[in-house]
C-alpha cells in the first residue's frame, strides 16, 4: 500500500477507532468520541471505508488469510485436490467436528458486519458531491457483499442484517438463518447499486480503490457460485427447494457480458515471452489492464515475507492430478494427443505442454531463476524435498508462479498482491453460457481463447471438443465435454489462487474428486541415486505409489484416500454455544 493510503487508515483509527467493534454487533454509537464530527464530508466517508480495505476478514479473498503468507499457495488454505500441504487437510479427510464455540460464527466473527452497517446508518449526514458520496456507498456495499459471501461459502444459510444492531435488539439478534438464495438475492441488489455508484477504471487513474469493474466481477463470482451450487446440489439437503440455479447463472452471464462490453479491461502480456509467469510477480499493477484490485507494498512502510518462501517448497506442492490436467500444445489432453509425452522428469513433463505449466512449476532447465541479483544468477536445480515445514516441497512439483527472483530470501518483499483479475470474468462468462447450454465458438474466442492467446496455446474448438471420445477421460463424467474443458481451463488458469475447493463444492463434485482420492506427486526415480544433496536428502525414504511420490504414504490418506463425508462436509457446522444462545439457529446437514 502507499503512504497516502496508510495515512488515511491511521487518521481513521485515531478518529473512529471504536468503529471496529470487538463484540457481536453490540457496540453503541454513543461510545464514540466526537462521532458526529466524522460524518460531515465525502472525505470522512472515505476514511471510514478505508478500514474495510485493511481488514483481513474481507481482503484478501480468503477470510483470515494473512498478508505474510504466499498468495499463490492459497488452494492449500482450505484444502484441494490440486495443491496440497505437508500435512493432509483434516476437512477433506472427514475429521472435522462441531466446535464448542467460535468456528467462524462467534460474536466477534460478525463484528465486521456491524462496522459496515454502521456506515449505512450514518453516511446520509454527509454533504458534498453526490457522486463522491455514492462512490463510498458503493464501496461499502461491495464489502458487505464480500463479507456475506465468505459466510455463505462456509455455512450456507445465514441471517441477513442490513441495519445496525444493538444489544437491546433481542428479536433481531435471535432471528433464524435466512435461506441462502434469498441472501444472494439481497447481495445481487446491493451489487447492482454498487455497480451503478462506482466509477469505471477507465474514468480514473489507479487509486487503489474498488471500481465498477471489480464490483461486477464480485457480483458475477457470487452469482455463478450460488447458481451452480443450486443446480448441482438440487434434490439434496444442501440444495434450494424449487430452484435449479438458472436465475443466478443467467445473472453471472449477463454481468460478465456487460463487463466485457465496457471494453475497459483486457488480458495482460498477450503473446509476450513468459507472459503468464510475469503477470504474478510485479511490484505495481497501476498500468495493468487485467488486474482490477490489488495491494501495493513499499519498503519501510508495508512489506511482506513471501520471497523467503517462494524459492523453497513452502510446505506445499502441486499434485500429479494437477500436472496431468495441462493440455498439450495441440490443445488436446495427454490421453488424446499424438505428441510425445512423458512425466519421468521435470524437464520432460513440460515438453509439448500448455506453456502455463512451465511458467507455474520450477523446472531444472537453467531458465527458472531463484536469485536474479547474484553473480552468476542462481537457478533451480532440485525441489526442496529435504527438511520440514515451510522449507519442504510436498510433491516434487514446486510452485514457481508468483516467485520474484529480484527479492531472493528477502524478509521485506514489495511484490504486489492480486485480489481480482479480469481473467476470472472471462472464465465465468464461458462457464455460465455452457451451463445454460448457450455457448458458441464466438463466445469461446472472446473468453477462454483470449487466455490461451497469452501463452500461444491452440484454441479451444467447440466442434472438436464435442467429438472427443474413446480414451478421453472426463474429470466430471456427468456433464458435457465443453463444460469439462471450461472447468479444466479454470483449473489451470487460476491454479494456486484459492478457487479450487469452492469450485469442487459448488459443483457437488467431492464424490468424484475427493472421496478415496490419494494425492500423488512427481516420479521419485528421477532423483534417486543423487547422494548428499541438501535439497533432496534421502529420497529413498519418501513413500511412493506406482513410482510417484506419495506425500501421505505414512498415514491412512496415503493408502485409503480422503474420507470426505459428502453427506456433511460441504458446509461447516455451527458451534454449539451459539445455538444455545440463539435457539432459532438450525444446524447444517449431517452435523
Amino acid at each position: 500500500m502507499n503512504r497516502k493510503y496508510l495515512s488515511f487508515a491511521l487518521i481513521f483509527g485515531l478518529l473512529v477507532g471504536a468503529a471496529a467493534c470487538s463484540d457481536f454487533l453490540d457496540m453503541s454509537p454513543e461510545d464514540r468520541v466526537s462521532d458526529d464530527a466524522v460524518w460531515k464530508t465525502p472525505d470522512h466517508l472515505k476514511l471510514y471505508v478505508n478500514n474495510f480495505y485493511n481488514n483481513d476478514g474481507l481482503l484478501p479473498r480468503r477470510a483470515g488469510y494473512s498478508n505474510t503468507e504466499i498468495p499463490f499457495y492459497q488452494d492449500v488454505s482450505r484444502g484441494s485436490d490440486t495443491q496440497i500441504g505437508i500435512n493432509h487437510d483434516s476437512r477433506l479427510n472427514g475429521e472435522s467436528i462441531v466446535p464448542e464455540s467460535g468456528g467462524g460464527w462467534a460474536y466477534s466473527d460478525w463484528a465486521l458486519l456491524r462496522n459496515i452497517n454502521y456506515f449505512f446508518s450514518r453516511y446520509q449526514t454527509a454533504t458534498g458531491s453526490e457522486d463522491e458520496i455514492n462512490r463510498y456507498v458503493g464501496e461499502a456495499l461491495f464489502f458487505r457483499a464480500l463479507f456475506y459471501f465468505n459466510k455463505l461459502r462456509d455455512f450456507g444459510d445465514v441471517p441477513f442484517y442490513d441495519e445496525t444492531l444493538m444489544l437491546k435488539d433481542d428479536v433481531l439478534l435471535h432471528k433464524a438463518r435466512d435461506p441462502r438464495n434469498e441472501v444472494v438475492g439481497r447481495l445481487m441488489d446491493d451489487l447492482d447499486k454498487a455497480v451503478q455508484y462506482l466509477p469505471s477504471r477507465k474514468d480514473r487513474a489507479w487509486d487503489g480503490r474498488v471500481n465498477k469493474e471489480t464490483a461486477m466481477l464480485l457480483q458475477a463470482r457470487i452469482a455463478l457460485y450460488e447458481g451452480t451450487w443450486e443446480k448441482y446440489h438440487a434434490g439434496t439437503p444442501f440444495g434450494v427447494q424449487g430452484s435449479d440455479g438458472t436465475t443466478f447463472i443467467t445473472k453471472a452471464k449477463e454481468v460478465t457480458d456487460a463487463l466485457i462490453a465496457l471494453n475497459s479491461c483486457n488480458i495482460d502480456n498477450l503473446g509476450a515471452p513468459n507472459g503468464y509467469y510475469n503477470l504474478f510477480n510485479r511490484h505495481s499493477y497501476a498500468g495493468s489492464e487485467e488486474v482490477l484490485l490489488w495491494r501495493q507494498y513499499q519498503t519501510s512502510i508495508a512489506t511482506h515475507t513471501w520471497p523467503r518462501y517462494t524459492y523453497t517448497g513452502s510446505g506445499m506442492g502441486l499434485t500429479k492430478k494437477m500436472i496431468d490436467s495441462y493440455l498439450c500444445t495441440d490443445g488436446k489432453p495427454i490421453e488424446l494427443t499424438s505428441l510425445a509425452y512423458s512425466d519421468s522428469t521435470l524437464t520432460a513433463v513440460v515438453v509439448n505442454r500448455d506453456p502455463r505449466l512451465n511458467q507455474t512449476i520450477y523446472v531444472n532447465d537453467s531458465a527458472h531463476v531463484t536469485d536474479d541479483l547474484s553473480t552468476p544468477k542462481k537457478v533451480f536445480t532440485y525441489p526442496q524435498l529435504a527438511g520440514a515445514g515451510t522449507t519442504t516441497c510436498a510433491t516434487g512439483y514446486q510452485v514457481y508462479k508468483g516467485h520474484d527472483p529480484t527479492e531472493y530470501e528477502s524478509s521485506n518483499g514489495t511484490a504486489a498482491q492480486i485480489y481480482f483479475r479480469y481473467a476470472e470474468a472471462l472464465l465465468i462468462n464461458a462457464e455460465a453460457k455452457a451451463e445454460l447450454g448457450a455457448i458458441n465458438q464466438a463466445d469461446l474466442d472472446n473468453t477462454v481463447n483470449k487466455l490461451r492467446d497469452r501463452v500461444g496455446l491452440a484454441h479451444l474448438d467447440l466442434s472438436d471438443v464435442n467429438n472427443w471420445s474413446g480414451n478421453y477421460t472426463k474429470e466430471f463424467p456427468g456433464v458435457s465435454n465443453i463444460i469439462n474443458e471450461i472447468r479444466r481451463e479454470r483449473k489451470v488458469e487460476l491454479v494456486g489462487e484459492g478457487f479450487r475447493m469452492d469450485d469442487i463444492f459448488r459443483w457437488a463434485a467431492a464424490d468424484v474428486l475427493l472421496k478415496n482420492y490419494i494425492p500423488l506427486g512427481a516420479v521419485r526415480a528421477q532423483w534417486e541415486g543423487i547422494a548428499n544433496n541438501t535439497y533432496l536428502g534421502d529420497v529413498s525414504a519418501i513413500p511412493v505409489k506406482d513410482g510417484y511420490i506419495n506425500p501421505y504414504g505414512n498415514v491412512s490418506v496415503g493408502t485409503s484416500g480422503y474420507q470426505f463425508n459428502t453427506n456433511r462436509d460441504y458446509l461447516r457446522p455451527l458451534p454449539q454455544t451459539e445455538r444455545v444462545l440463539n435457539p432459532a439457529l438450525t444446524q447444517n446437514p449431517g452435523w
